[in-house]
């Protein structure tokens, strides 16, 4: 029996980097207000419907990782370490939860989009939770002490309703994308 590749193939490369561009253009795409909305998450919802948990995963770190080196994809044209050290870098690093989470519910669920889509809301979860333990830390260092109320404030209750909105539309649009790329 012949033993199966269990690493990369040159599509799945191609998957990964195609995402980690969409994960890029999404996150200059801005709505204007006091904390402006991107379409990151969208994107990174995307990305995980479009190729799964395992590619998904490799898409965000490769998205974090040039940030990280200092090209622009973060929002507002930004990148470089300092954006990932930031007040508000827990949440860009959370995106690896939500991929990680999602490659977890394949697993365990199977292929059931009902796990899948549970998997998502929870990556959602843990990426608030993470990212707003890291905004305190980070906010407090910088500017002194803030509430838990205030952060989740400043910081999730915003989101929660656009970022569902994202994950719905993704997982919308993932299914048909795929279906019709035969991915």
């Amino acid at each position: 029996m012949e033993k199966r590749n269990k690493g990369f193939q040159t599509k799945d490369l191609a998957y990964v980097a195609v995402c980690a561009v969409l994960m890029a253009v999404c996150s200059w795409i801005s709505i204007p207000a006091t904390v402006p909305f991107t379409l990151q998450t969208f994107a990174v919802f995307c990305t995980l419907g479009l190729i799964g948990g395992k590619r998904g995963t490799a898409a965000i770190v490769v998205y974090l990782l040039l940030g990280a080196l200092g090209v622009p994809v973060f929002a507002g044209f930004s990148g470089g370490i300092g954006v990932l050290i930031g007040t508000t870098g827990g949440y860009l690093l959370g995106f690896i939860l939500m991929g990680l989470v999602y490659w977890l519910g394949e697993r365990l669920g199977k292929g059931s989009r009902v796990v899948l889509i549970g998997a998502m809301v929870l990556g959602l979860a843990l990426c608030y939770a993470f990212g707003t333990a890291w905004f305190m830390f980070v906010y407090a260092r910088q500017s002194g002490a803030v509430g838990l109320g205030t952060a989740l404030a400043w910081c999730v209750i915003p989101f929660i309703l656009p970022d569902l909105a994202k994950l719905a539309l993704a997982v919308f649009l993932s299914d048909k994308l795929r279906r019709a790329l035969h991915l």
